[in-house]
């Protein structure tokens, strides 16, 4: 369970979501508020779950 969990954690990490945002070509200030959006709604909720 360990192992899955720090997988989560990597792949949903909003750092990580910015950089393949920016590789498919979303642009810098675009996805910016988007990772923080996704922060704040999202991956907040989902480290108190995990």
């Amino acid at each position: 369970m360990n192992r899955l969990k720090n997988y989560l954690q990597h792949r949903l990490n909003p750092a990580h979501m910015y950089c393949r945002l920016l590789d498919i070509g979303v642009g810098r200030a675009k996805a910016l508020k988007m990772c923080a959006v996704y922060e704040r709604l999202i991956y907040r909720g989902f480290l108190w779950t995990v």
